[in-house]
């Protein structure tokens, strides 16, 4: 119960427009349940020439209405129930048709907040998070488990109010008609509860197995086609279909155990609602042959207990869909209930440009607690202007270090500060508006060429964008684009070589022109030309700032004032290339075997 009211608490802020549907669906049970009560005296008074008779005893205001239809003439009668019935198909038509649009409105809001809130979670989680979770996997909880709960929403809900303001509408006429026959004909229908919140219990596990195995299929849609350029590299396309199909015949097995328990639900009401059908039959048959009760009535309550069925066999199908819709509410405020690792304080400062340095003190970091730590006890300052080289075998720790400094972690032990100030003091914004990021892995978007370059500074000129391709030498290239600066450059600027990609990436950061440059290994990606005008580029770009620059190659590393050599998150080395070459061991192995290939 817990879990519906957190999945009931979406429709928060849409709570007027759910009431007014609310009420336009209790008008529709009302007019339905009216239309069948005209049978009573089109049966008895119009067709048979007899009289309504009602075994109950009755509120006077209903004997005084049932004494007024036995004395109308039939053909007036007749006459007025049709122009009555015709006028309550209209007025009820009319009320359907805005509950459904009200309420596929409320759960059309409702997905639409879900999945901004699922985004902006999503976004304003730490990175550590998506080390954990696979991008197929967060793109399943946006898609398909939202997917799941509008059905609940769109369908269930309204189902849910409907049927149930339905079953109480024709519950009513009936105890209204017979009370002791009724409530021993409905002394039946509990049977039908127990098989089916059993089925409803299972198919809650089985849609939280679905959900995940289609989280699965997502991911490994999203691998294969991102990386289809090595799957066809090594051959492996019928390799990787085998495994999709494998995933998608695991995902359909289970989907066709769910369908199995759904489609239990159909029958089950439908026997049991047939023993009530055939109880009324055997018992008020022979009242109606005795003349103790008008055929009308007989229709009507017959009717009744009958009309009871559909609804509740639409219940039965609303307790599946809710449990599926249960099953991705719970994956969804996995989501939403996690919390960031790496958060801004309340009275976090806003710092101005950095005029001193930046200082790691005792910093110690690990991912998480399974693994050991990356970094032990770094310790070393950069001063304002400074060119810092990190270098190290893979897997020493130098990214991470790196990704300390715009604080996209925190450390465990020790602090970074800059002028002094600990990051952790300091808004997001005026911290990373300091620091620009080249990374050995480019990041572009489906976008134009220029959105591209001009990402995270949407007032800069196409004068300023191009100024910027320039010093990175990409204006040439875009230039001769289809469209120029204009070209949509596909998804993951799949268009593009890598030396292109990179020498974007690079103009982004020139046209930011951050006080902080963060270089991870920014020329790796070209080849040796491109290089040399990049690096020149680059040469001047870095000219007044404060540089943090992680490379293999040695034509940045001997410009670098201070050049850190880590091995196994320890710093193993500190100073500048001559004097590392004679002291640190490490560092002249790497000079050996990488800087001078």
């Amino acid at each position: 119960m817990k879990n519906y009211f957190k999945l009931l608490r979406f429709l928060r802020g849409h709570v007027r427009i759910f009431i007014l549907a609310t009420v336009f669906m209790l008008f529709t049970a009302v007019f339905e349940g009216v239309q069948l009560s005209m049978l009573v005296p089109l049966t008895d008074i119009i067709f048979t020439q007899k009289k309504i008779v009602i075994p109950n005893k009755v509120p006077d205001f209903v004997a005084h209405f049932i004494e007024q239809l036995n004395n109308t003439p039939p053909e007036r009668l007749l006459f007025e129930l049709l122009l009555a019935f015709f006028l309550l198909l209209l007025v009820k038509n009319f009320v359907s048709f805005w509950y459904g649009f009200l309420m596929n409105d409320v759960s059309q809001r409702v997905m639409r907040d879900i999945r901004n809130k699922l985004y902006h979670t999503i976004q304003h989680l730490s990175l550590d998070y998506f080390s954990k979770k696979r991008s197929g996997e967060l793109i399943s909880r946006i898609t398909n488990d939202v997917q799941v709960i509008e059905n609940a929403i769109s369908y269930g809900v309204t189902d849910l109010f409907r049927q149930s303001f339905t079953i109480v509408m024709f519950i009513i006429i009936a105890l209204s008609i017979y009370l002791k026959v009724a409530l021993i004909v409905l002394l039946l229908f509990p049977f039908i509860a127990l098989p089916v919140g059993q089925i409803g219990r299972k198919l809650r596990k089985l849609s939280r197995s679905t959900q995940e195995k289609m989280a699965d299929i997502n991911s490994l849609l999203l691998e294969t086609i991102t990386g289809v350029k090595v799957v066809k590299a090594f051959c492996t396309e019928e390799y990787e279909t085998q495994r999709f199909k494998k995933q998608n015949h695991d995902y359909y097995k289970i989907k066709m155990k769910s369908i199995k328990r759904m489609l239990l639900v159909s029958p089950i009401t439908e026997i049991i609602g047939a023993l009530c059908g055939l109880s009324i039959i055997l018992w008020l048959g022979r009242q109606l042959m005795r003349g103790e009760l008008s055929f009308g009535v007989f229709v009507l309550f017959f009717g009744s207990i009958m009309s009871i069925i559909s609804p509740i066999k639409k219940l039965g199908n609303v307790n599946a869909m809710t449990q599926q819709a249960l099953a991705a509410n719970d994956r969804i405020y996995e989501v939403l209930e996690t919390k960031p690792t790496v958060v801004e304080k309340n009275n976090a400062v806003e710092i101005p440009v950095m005029r001193k340095g930046i200082e790691i003190k005792h910093v110690t970091f690990q991912y998480d607690q399974e693994s050991g730590p990356v970094l032990h006890d770094i310790n070393f300052n950069i001063q304002v202007g400074e060119l810092v080289a990190i270098v190290g075998p893979t897997g020493s720790g130098k990214s991470t270090l790196a990704s300390l400094i715009p604080r996209f972690y925190d450390p465990n032990k020790g602090e970074v500060k800059i002028d002094g100030v600990n990051l952790i003091e300091i808004t997001f914004k005026s911290l990373r508006r300091q620091i620009g990021i080249v990374a050995q892995e480019t990041i572009l978007f489906n976008d134009t060429v220029k959105a591209n370059i001009a990402y995270g500074t949407d007032s800069s000129t196409q004068q300023e964008v191009e100024a910027a391709t320039r010093k990175a030498f990409a204006h040439d290239f875009i230039k001769d684009m289809p469209q120029g600066y204009e070209t949509i450059l596909g998804d993951r600027g799949f268009r593009l070589s890598g030396g292109e990609k990179q020498r974007i990436t690079i103009a982004r950061a020139i046209l930011r022109n951050p006080p902080i440059l963060i270089l991870d290994e920014a020329t790796s990606q070209l080849d040796s030309q491109s290089e040399k005008y990049v690096q020149e580029a680059l040469d001047k770009l870095m000219e007044g700032k404060t540089v943090i620059c992680i490379a293999h190659r040695l034509s940045t590393i001997k410009k670098a004032k201070k050049i850190v050599v880590l091995e196994s998150g320890r710093i193993v080395g500190l100073d500048a290339h001559d004097n590392l070459l004679r002291n640190c061991p490490l560092y002249r192995k790497l000079y050996e075997t990488q800087f001078q290939m």
